[in-house]
Parts: structure tokens; sequence; C-alpha cells
């Protein structure tokens, strides 16, 4: 006997959903002015709350693979919104932070970021989100043995 996700196409669903999300999100910005795309926005949201964190650090936070943190880095880095510092107990190691331009821009995009989430929860109530993150933290356990 098969078990009905066999024949579901729950990972279609989950991409279209994303897929949906990040433009709406990308068009926001857009129509704020903003340069920033949404996986800008991702590593520098990821800055706000880790300042100092390290780029392979940041790398297994937002699950993107190293060549491209390093490139976002290098982006934000030359629009002046992040800076590379020396760790000091390994000089081999840079330690990324958000530039005060940075934290800036952060804070005139986090309502924008906030009301996107809204929308897309809509009347969804948190007992809806409890299951939400527990079957969508199942998936990803799924594939992470």
């Amino acid at each position: 006997m098969t078990h009905p996700s066999d024949e579901r196409a729950y990972f279609f669903k989950i991409d279209t959903a994303i897929k949906r999300i990040r433009y709406a999100l990308q068009k926001r910005f857009n129509e704020a002015g903003s340069d920033l795309t949404v996986d800008q926005w991702v590593l520098i949201d990821h800055l706000h709350r880790n300042p100092g964190i390290s780029q392979n650090q940041l790398g297994e936070l937002t699950t993107k693979d190293a060549p491209t943190v390093t490139r976002i880095i290098d982006i934000l880095t030359k629009k002046g919104l992040a800076e590379r510092r020396l760790a000091d107990d390994d000089r081999r190691k840079f330690l990324i932070f958000l530039t005060p331009d940075g934290e800036t821009i952060y804070a005139q995009l986090l309502p924008m970021v906030i009301d996107i989430r809204r929308q897309g929860w809509g009347e969804l109530s948190d007992e809806d989100y409890q299951h939400f993150t527990r079957i969508m933290d199942s998936i990803y356990q799924n594939f992470s043995a």
C-alpha cells in the first residue's frame, strides 16, 4: 500500500509558495526604491541578529553554499552595507558585520518583510503555525539524515 504523500506533489506546493512569497517581497523592495534582492535581505537579516558571525556560520544559517555567501557579502560590502573584519583569535577568519548604513536599510525594509509575512499567513491561527513548523521541520529532518 502506498502512502498518500507518495502520490502528492507536496514539494511542488512548497516551491510554488516560496516563489510567490519571494516575488511579492522583491516587488515591494523594488517599489520602495531598494536595489536589494531577497537573497541579500536574508543575509542582512541574519547579520543584524548575529553581528560578527563567520561566513561559514552565515552559510549554515541561511542554507547557502560558501560561494553564494561570499558573492552576496561582496555585493553588500560594495554597497557599503556590510564589512569583513579579521577575527582576533584567527587571522585567517573573517567576521561579518552590518555597517551603520546596513542597519538603516534593515530598519527601513523590516516593516515590508513583516507585512509580507502577515499577508501570506492571512487568517491562519497560532495553532496552524505550530502545525506548519512541525511539518516543515519534519520534512527537513527527513533529508538531513
